[in-house]
């Protein structure tokens, strides 16, 4: 039996990622785990903060009958309002639990959105490059991923958003810090983007949502901030969950936040709560709804990230890589390097054909033609110090061989 075609050719177009994380897998079995330089995946590696530990511990010891049942789709009324207070604190605007969905991870946050707003044929516009996947979560509900170019540093070009805009546009995706060049959007970026919306809502009579997806938030750089969305734009809402920033990604705890001010709100959420239940995720994970009450502003340590982040600039400025340098997140985005030795086959883009050649000097990263820009590739840093350190020579050489 054949399957989807859409799904195969889906399959296809999405599978960097897991690809080079399988191939360092096989790789690590045959040179061993110190002679492989993987930076494939957004895994973070550092060990969740004590006070979620603590409150994972308590959860576990708890007697209390009934903790492994079904609640409402909503999930608990009590992580809904503390995720509330979470939101409130962020966005500067005051927010309810009965604006809150709890979801399985931001992923699922996301198809949960898209189910509830899209319509066949509808269109959202993410400003490239973006996450790979979003592409997959829009047409899962019939929607179709519209990508806009950015700016040279990879700030929003308003002007390619708007001209993208129609009477199709359902919502605009936005991601900050963004996966994979760690910009944050500013204050005054997201007021022009407010700006540009509201302008076309009144041109057209149709008003686009405004997604922020913010798994990234807490981890950024040199004190700058990820602009609220509330603030600037009624139809917005925000998208994320704790596995970035607590270190939880196999947990799947996240949630969706609609801004009370929304023309729509209590629909909106209402189609959420229901999507959430059809999509078959029926609620998010009970346990870990039940530890993040307790825990969900517990302050973690990012200066290891910003450490690495260092120790890998130094190491592309050493090989001649030009990258651009993150404001958050913890993946580095650089610029393929002019190729003086290796042929590009006709049909093949620059960015695959230099990961495949970093493979031969046991280096993983990712093609950036699979975040929709081709001619850069991706590293995440969120590995060791060691393979970092280790990738050194090997990135020196690949470089000069190239």
């Amino acid at each position: 039996m054949a399957i989807s075609p859409d799904i195969k050719k889906a399959m296809e177009g999405s599978s960097f990622i897991r690809k080079m994380f399988e191939e360092g897998i096989a790789l690590k079995k045959k040179y061993g785990e110190n002679n492989v330089y993987d930076f494939s995946i957004g895994n973070p590696d550092l060990e969740p903060p004590e006070e979620v530990l603590e409150a994972v511990k308590k959860e576990a010891l708890s007697t209390v009958k009934a903790r492994h049942g079904y609640m409402p789709n909503a999930g608990y009324m009590e992580t809904r309002c503390a995720i509330a207070e979470k939101i409130s604190q962020e966005q500067g605007v005051v927010v309810k639990g009965e604006n809150i969905v709890m979801s399985v991870g931001a992923a699922g946050a996301i198809n949960t959105v898209f189910k509830s707003i899209l319509s066949y044929g509808d269109e959202v516009i993410v400003p490239a490059p973006f996450f790979v996947e979003y592409r997959s979560y829009a047409s899962n509900h019939g929607g179709k991923l519209v990508p806009v170019t950015t700016k040279a540093d990879f700030s929003l070009d308003i002007e390619a958003i708007k001209a993208a805009l129609n009477e199709h546009t359902a919502a605009v995706l936005i991601n900050s810090p963004n996966n994979p060049t760690g910009k944050v959007y500013t204050d005054d970026d997201i007021k022009q983007l407010s700006a540009t919306l509201e302008e076309h809502a009144g041109r057209t009579g149709r008003k686009p949502y405004l997604i922020a997806d913010e798994p990234y938030r807490n981890i950024i750089y040199d004190g700058r901030k990820v602009s609220p969305v509330f603030q600037f734009y009624t139809d917005s809402i925000v998208v994320s969950s704790f596995a970035k920033d607590l270190s939880l990604p196999g947990e799947r705890l996240g949630y969706v936040a609609v801004n009370p001010a929304c023309s729509n709100a209590e629909e909106v959420v209402a189609a959420c709560i229901y999507s959430t239940r059809v999509l078959g995720y029926v609620n998010a994970p009970a346990f870990f709804q039940r530890v993040i009450v307790s825990c969900w502003n517990a302050k973690a340590d990012y200066s290891s990230y910003e450490n690495r982040k260092k120790i890998l600039t130094s190491i592309m400025d050493e090989a001649g890589i030009e990258y651009a340098v993150p404001e958050g997140a913890f993946y580095l985005f650089c610029k393929v390097p002019e190729n003086k030795t290796v042929k590009i086959p006709d049909g093949k883009t620059s960015d695959g054909v230099f990961c495949d050649h970093l493979k031969k000097y046991n280096i993983l990263g990712v093609p950036g033609t699979g975040f929709g820009r081709s001619g850069y590739i991706r590293l995440a840093y969120c590995t060791s110090v060691q393979t970092i350190e280790g990738s050194r020579t090997a990135f020196i050489k690949a470089v000069q061989e190239w």
